[in-house]
């Protein structure tokens, strides 16, 4: 039981986390179907354990703070997510003698973090958005990036291609 919120508001808190399970599931499939590194459970993990970060900093301290004697900034728990995730997304970019690999797949992770942020802040239609949008990129893109290569190869220009991006 969260202090100070009243049945209604609890749930929408408790909503607020299954909100974050679920999309950062989609991505987490979607992931987990091409054989990725970072597949189902580690995207869930990460977008679910945001959104817990972000209601804990919205939440977590209104009985420390209604007693009027302290200030409280709950931005800086999204803060410390970035950085926290930013630090494990890094672990899984490895170079290799032709290029970069597993770059899309740190990006997800950061970009899990931001739905589940999203959803545990109470902003679940931008959630939502940025879910849609991860499937528009990875499904999209790549196509749009094939029309590119195709026109550049009979325009007689070359481009550098990275395979993960």
């Amino acid at each position: 039981m969260i202090p100070g919120l009243g049945a209604t508001q609890q749930v929408g808190v408790l909503a607020s986390l299954i909100v974050a399970l679920v999309l950062s599931s989609l991505v987490g499939g979607e992931r987990e179907l091409r054989g990725k590194s970072a597949g189902l459970r580690t995207e869930a993990i990460v977008g679910t354990t945001a959104a817990l970060m972000m209601i804990v900093g919205k939440y977590g301290f209104v009985d420390i703070v209604a007693t009027g004697d302290v200030r409280f900034d709950p931005s800086r728990v999204a803060a410390q997510i970035v950085s926290g995730v930013s630090f494990l997304g890094a672990g899984l970019i490895l170079t290799k003698s032709r290029g970069v690999i597993g770059l899309t797949t740190a990006a997800t992770i950061w970009e899990t973090a931001g739905i589940g942020m999203a959803a545990g802040a109470g902003l679940w239609v931008l959630a939502v958005a940025a879910t849609v949008i991860h499937f528009i990129v990875v499904y999209a893109l790549p196509l749009l990036a094939r029309l590119i290569g195709d026109a550049t190869r009979w325009s007689g220009r070359k481009l550098s291609r990275n395979r993960d991006i």
